[in-house]
């Protein structure tokens, strides 16, 4: 089949590694992509968000199934125009994207489907806050700006003190993260995070893997939120048969709410969950992979990955093309240097690295100039690496990262040390 995958992040470049693998990818297109995809795929020069653009090429190039990285991509209807013209698509249209795209509509659709998730309390204005606020108690507070904000629009704090400063600046400076004014204040969980990824086909609902990120800037879960850090899969420590636990809790309800309202949800369905003493609650729902788990579970799907996405994308859900191995794989984040405050540009990086066998690194947002990598910074690279342990896993990838950093001279990169380490 013909592939276009949408998106231009390590998480497309990982997802068209995969794909382009498949026995029955007979080509992979990418838009825009960047300079990983560059290396197995053609790219496009269309936006993320120019819906119309890529719906009407990828009807003139023949292609079979559209695959959507980004929430942004979603948000946009990039799924909605395809779907209009008969091309398959593995992403969910714009209408319940709203799972991610708008915090205060999941958590409605949560209480309304009794999904457990943090109590909350929308508000539109400062005032609203503070009387919110007034009565929260000493409890922490996760303020979350409601829209998309790539990662940055969710803030941890201590109590309503801190979280009535920061609204102060938010609202004050019209500064919220990703526009608007709506914000979701929600009771702080305790526990351990976990991320579930499930794919559903308009009928059913099916958990398939999971991973852990950190989501932190710094060694330690310190510093300032970011879009993640790395990752690894699966996670460890959690209870005998968690997955079912998520299943039957998690995502039965949410497939008998997506039914009662009338919403045939297709794609990936991405759980973050906090595991408390009572079991999961749900922190957010996002309708796509995620970045940078993604770059921590693909490498351990084998199989016909880009059939098993068709299935779902065509109703009929087939496990059976593809599966997970056992083997854990760690992925760890290279970003520059003053990532997530700013985004150092960086020129003249070499495309290819030769790396031990069982590491690859995925390029994020980039593009290759006359046989170099030029990147805007941020987010740069991951490097993911598998072993027969977690452990083996881990050394690996740390292996890969000193590798990287040797090769690319005096690059200010930073990264978190601290990775699946237990």
């Amino acid at each position: 089949m013909r592939v276009l995958l949408v998106g231009n992040g390590a998480r497309e470049d990982a997802l068209g590694w995969r794909i382009a693998q498949s026995p029955s990818c007979e080509a992979l297109f990418t838009t825009p992509g960047n300079a990983g995809t560059e290396l197995y795929g053609t790219n496009w020069n269309l936006a993320v968000t120019d819906a119309k653009g890529i719906a009407e090429r990828a009807l003139q190039e023949r292609i079979d199934l559209v695959v959507i990285g980004p929430e942004t991509a979603i948000a946009a209807g990039v799924a909605d125009r395809a779907r209009e013209l008969g091309i398959s698509v593995f992403g969910p249209n714009r209408s319940i994207g709203r799972l991610e795209s708008s915090k205060s509509f999941a958590k409605r659709f949560m209480e309304r489907n009794s999904v457990p998730t943090a109590r909350y309390s929308v508000v539109h204005t400062l005032d609203t806050a503070r009387k919110v606020l007034a009565s929260w108690g000493e409890r922490g507070v996760v303020v979350k700006a409601d829209g998309l904000a790539a990662g940055k629009g969710v803030v941890v704090t201590s109590g309503p003190a801190e979280a009535e400063a920061l609204l102060a600046s938010w609202y004050g400076e019209r500064a919220i993260p990703g526009g608007g004014t709506d914000i979701v204040l929600e009771e702080r969980l305790v526990g351990r995070e976990l991320s579930v990824f499930a794919l559903c086909d308009g009928r059913a609902m099916m958990p398939l893997i999971a991973a852990c990120d950190y989501k932190r800037a710094g060694d330690g879960d310190t510093g300032p939120n970011t879009g993640g850090m790395g990752a690894y899969s699966p996670p460890h420590g959690f209870p005998e048969g968690y997955m079912d636990i998520v299943r039957e809790r998690i995502f039965a309800p949410m497939l008998r709410g997506l039914a009662a309202e009338n919403e045939r949800y297709v794609g990936v369905l991405y759980a973050g969950l906090m595991w408390c003493a009572d079991g999961p609650q749900v922190i957010e729902f996002n309708v796509r992979f995620g970045d940078p788990e993604t770059q921590a579970i693909v490498p351990r799907i084998g199989g016909d990955f880009a059939a098993l996405l068709k299935s779902c994308a065509e109703g009929a859900l087939d496990l059976s093309v593809a599966h997970v191995n056992p083997e854990p794989c760690v992925g760890v984040v290279l970003a520059s240097s003053r990532y997530p405050l700013e985004s150092t540009p960086i020129a003249n990086l070499p495309a290819q690295v030769r790396l031990p066998d069982g590491v690859r690194c995925f390029w994020g947002g980039s593009r290759l100039v006359e046989g170099t990598v030029s990147s805007p910074g941020g987010r740069v690279l991951t490097v993911s690496a598998v072993g027969a342990t977690l452990h083996e896993a881990r050394e690996r990838a740390y292996a890969g990262v000193r590798m990287l950093r040797e090769r690319f001279g005096d690059v200010d990169l930073t990264f978190r040390t601290d990775i699946a380490q237990f």
